[in-house]
C-alpha cells in the first residue's frame, strides 16, 4: 500500500476585505471552505475547476504562502499548518511549488544561473563550487545549456522561463512539488514539451504533484486522480479515468461538455452543457449546495443542507443530494 504523502482536512482560507466609503466595514471572502484532499506517495492529483473556484488558494495555503484559517495540513505524518515560519522552512526543503505566471515569480534583475541556486543559498546547501555544478545539472535536466544560466528572464521565452520556474522547485530535490497552472499561459506545441517535461521528471525523481489547471484534456494526461472544485469546495473526486468516463455531479458533466473534440462529427453530434447565471460571490456564497443556484436539478434541499462527499463506488466521491 502506497504512502500517504499529503492530507488536508477541512481546510478553510478566508479573506477579509474592508468596504465602505471609509474602509470601515469588513467583508469575509470564503476562498476555501472545508476542503479535503489525499494524495499518496508518487500520485499526481489534478484540482480543476473554473477561475475564482478557489485552486490556486488552496495550493498557496498548502504550501504555507497563506496562512489557513483553520483545518489540518498532514504532510509526511505531520500537521503544517500551525507552524511558524522559522518552523516551516525545513519543509520548504521538501515541499516547493511552480508559479502559474513564469515571468512575474522570477527576480528579473538576476541571471537564470542566480535564481536557481538561490533555494541553494537560503537552505544553505552544498559548497559554492558544488552549487555551480548542481546549477548546470538543473539546467541540463530541462533542457538547457550552461550559456542559458547567464540570460536573464526577459531574454527567454515564456516556455524557457517556465522551465526556469522547474529547475528551481527542484534545486532543493522536493519530493512534493504544486504545479499552479504551469501551463495555462504557454502556446499549445509548448504547454505538451512542459507536460512531457514534467512527467519524466516525476518518473526519474519518483515526485508526488498537486497538478493545478484549467485544461482538463491535459489533466487527464497527467494526474491519477482529480478533484474537482466549485467556489471554495470539492464536489468531486474519483481515479482520472473513471472521472472522464463517469461524471456524476452536474458541475463536473459541465466542464467536461466543454472540453474540444477532435473529430468535428463527433463534436457536431455532442450537446454541450449550458450553466445559466452567475458565479456567486465567494463573499455572501448561497446557503446549503452551493451550485444550487446554476443547477437545474436543484430542488429544495439543496438550498437548505450542503451536501457530504460521499463514496459512490469505486473510490469516486460526490457531494452532491441525487447522486
Amino acid at each position: 500500500m502506497m504512502e500517504t504523502m499529503l492530507e488536508v482536512k477541512n481546510l478553510n482560507k478566508y479573506f477579509t476585505k474592508k468596504v465602505g466609503f471609509f474602509g470601515g466595514k469588513e467583508q469575509v471572502v470564503k476562498a476555501v471552505d472545508n476542503v479535503n484532499l489525499k494524495i499518496k506517495k508518487g500520485e499526481t492529483l489534478g484540482l480543476v475547476g473554473e477561475s475564482g473556484c478557489g485552486k490556486t488558494t488552496t495550493g498557496r495555503t498548502i504550501a504555507r504562502i497563506y496562512d489557513p484559517t483553520a483545518g489540518n495540513i498532514i504532510f509526511r505524518g505531520q500537521d503544517i499548518a500551525k507552524l511558524s515560519q522559522k518552523e516551516i522552512k525545513p519543509i520548504r526543503k521538501c515541499m516547493q511549488m511552480i508559479f502559474q505566471d513564469p515571468y512575474a515569480s522570477l527576480n528579473p534583475r538576476m541571471t537564470i544561473s542566480e535564481i536557481i541556486r538561490t533555494p541553494l543559498d537560503v537552505h544553505n546547501l552544498y559548497t559554492k563550487e558544488e552549487r555551480k555544478e548542481k546549477v548546470k545539472e538543473l539546467l541540463n535536466i530541462v533542457g538547457f545549456n550552461s550559456e542559458h544560466g547567464n540570460r536573464y528572464p526577459h531574454e527567454l521565452s515564456g516556455g524557457q522561463r517556465q522551465r526556469v520556474g522547474i529547475a528551481r522547485a527542484l534545486a532543493v530535490e522536493p519530493e512534493f512539488i504544486i504545479c499552479d497552472e504551469p501551463i495555462s499561459a504557454l502556446d499549445v506545441s509548448i504547454q505538451a514539451q512542459i507536460i512531457n517535461t514534467l512527467e519524466d521528471l516525476k518518473n526519474t525523481l519518483n515526485l508526488t504533484y498537486l497538478f493545478i489547471a484549467h485544461d482538463l484534456s491535459m489533466v487527464k494526461h497527467i494526474s491519477d486522480n482529480i478533484g474537482v472544485m466549485y467556489l471554495g469546495n470539492i464536489v468531486e473526486t474519483a481515479e482520472s479515468d473513471e472521472l472522464y468516463k463517469n461524471p456524476v455531479h452536474p458541475y463536473t458533466q459541465t466542464l467536461l461538455s466543454a472540453i474540444p473534440l477532435p473529430d468535428p462529427r463527433k463534436a457536431k453530434e455532442r450537446k454541450r452543457i449550458m450553466l445559466e447565471g452567475e458565479v456567486p460571490s465567494p463573499i455572501n456564497p448561497p446557503t446549503g449546495c452551493k451550485f444550487h443556484t446554476r443547477c437545474k436539478y436543484a430542488e429544495k434541499v439543496c438550498s437548505e443542507i450542503a451536501p457530504e462527499l460521499k463514496d459512490c463506488g469505486n473510490n469516486h466521491k460526490v457531494a452532491c443530494h441525487f447522486t
